[in-house]
């Protein structure tokens, strides 16, 4: 008998909703300081910002974030292993919700930059955790349409965070509202922790006598499975750096060169890109469905290079093919995102399926983070030039089409088998 089974159409709808509003949620956290970064910033230092701090702050504010994530995704990732993948679920919206909504009393950019990492912790926890849970919970039948749903769930955060502050803008007087606000998932991150059922899967293997023996970090690392880990490692840091180090710099691209005359530019900016990602990230699984998993991500690593370059280059803030474009660069760069919760719990067995897809997901955050750095390096390099940082950094799309000819192709793999 299939271990979903277990569950009734009911539980199942109920895990589905719970995991896609924690990443929904998740995504309200991840799209924070792109839009609020240049305001918290200018705040914050008052007459002493320029335009080459402002995006040493962004950068800085981000990788502080990514590294949280990074830690988080592989200490939860392994916990949910170790514990369930609702308790480290629940605990992960908790972290993210709690450090989040104390971002609206800090008093320096450095506290800021503490919480923004400490509320990561939460933030990459989330991911594996809900990924995992509601791979394991579905049919396999149903998998590319749930995981499509899954890779919508951040991108859907994104864009409701760019819908409220379209109507209510963020600026230096106003910001800390939203941080406020943010602590609301904590209630969410309660119901998970009383209500949700556990994945059946994972509970087979505690009955299998595998409690004794609960998956370990070091596994990942020796043969069989450390092919699968470095390969699930490049194949998840490709699409977070090509994202965090390239795309995200039309945020502040459109702050500077239209926010003075329209205050909600970078909103509608944001809210473009997170339409086109929200669908995107939904119709990365369908079309792996449709074309296989290897062929799938080479296209799409094409796409987002060759988009990337068309938005920094072609076009530019406040012309009329600025907000088209960036919403074709959102869908197509964002395909990854559907295709990677079908992917990566493919790649490992159940006992360690969540620790693998958390490492796989979330060491690219680590390279985020150092990528998001060196883009730092090169605002001052290019004078504040927003559009060459996103050109030059867009460019490790590339490497994507490379990396997955040593993918295996999982098209026809069944979880059951695993």
């Amino acid at each position: 008998m299939n271990a979903t089974s277990t569950l009734g159409p009911g539980a199942r709808f109920g895990v589905l909703l719970a995991s896609f509003a924690g990443l929904l949620f998740d995504g309200w956290e991840l799209g924070l300081m792109p839009i609020a970064s240049l305001s918290v910033t200018k705040s914050m230092l008052g007459a002493n910002y320029t335009d080459a701090l402002g995006g040493i702050w962004f950068a800085r504010l981000t990788a502080g974030l990514m590294f949280g994530a990074a830690v988080g995704g592989i200490w939860l990732g392994n916990l949910g292993d170790r514990v369930g993948r609702v308790r480290a679920m629940g605990l992960s919206i908790l972290l993210y919700s709690f450090f989040a909504g104390m971002g609206a009393f800090v008093t320096n950019l450095e506290q800021m930059l503490l919480l923004r990492f400490l509320s990561g912790l939460g933030v990459g926890g989330m991911w594996p955790n809900g990924v995992a849970l509601v791979a394991e919970c579905w049919p396999n039948t149903s998998r590319p349409l749930v995981s499509g749903i899954m890779g919508a769930g951040m991108n859907a955060g994104v864009l409701t965070l760019s819908q409220v502050a379209r109507y209510y803008p963020i600026t230096p007087d106003s910001w800390r509202w939203l941080f406020g606000w943010s602590a609301v998932p904590a209630m969410l991150g309660l119901l998970v922790l009383v209500a949700l059922p556990e994945s059946p899967r994972w509970l087979a293997t505690r009955s299998q006598g595998q409690a004794k023996t609960p998956a370990a970090l070091a596994e990942l690392f020796r043969p069989p499975l450390l092919r699968l880990t470095l390969i699930g490692i490049a194949l998840g840091s490709i699409p977070l750096v090509g994202a965090w180090s390239a795309s995200k710099w039309m945020i502040p691209w459109a702050d500077k060169l239209g926010g003075a005359s329209q205050p909600g530019y970078k909103a509608l900016t944001q809210g473009w890109w997170a339409l086109g990602s929200t669908l995107g990230s939904f119709f990365g699984a369908q079309i792996a469905g449709l074309l296989g998993r290897r062929l799938t991500y080479f296209l799409i690593s094409f796409g987002a290079a060759a988009m990337t370059l068309v938005m920094f280059n072609f076009t530019a803030p406040l012309r009329s093919s600025f907000l088209p474009i960036v919403f074709v660069q959102g869908f197509i760069a964002t395909l990854f995102f559907g295709w990677l919760p079908l992917y990566l719990p493919e790649l490992f067995p159940t006992r360690i399926r969540a620790s693998g897809s958390g490492l796989s997901y979330n060491s690219g955050r680590f390279v985020t983070a150092a990528m998001v750095f060196a883009a730092a390096g090169l605002v001052v390099v290019f004078e504040g030039d927003y559009a060459k940082v996103g050109s030059v950094c867009g460019l490790v799309y590339t490497l994507g089409m490379i990396a997955v000819f040593w993918a295996p192709d999982t098209t026809q793999k069944s979880l059951d088998e695993t």
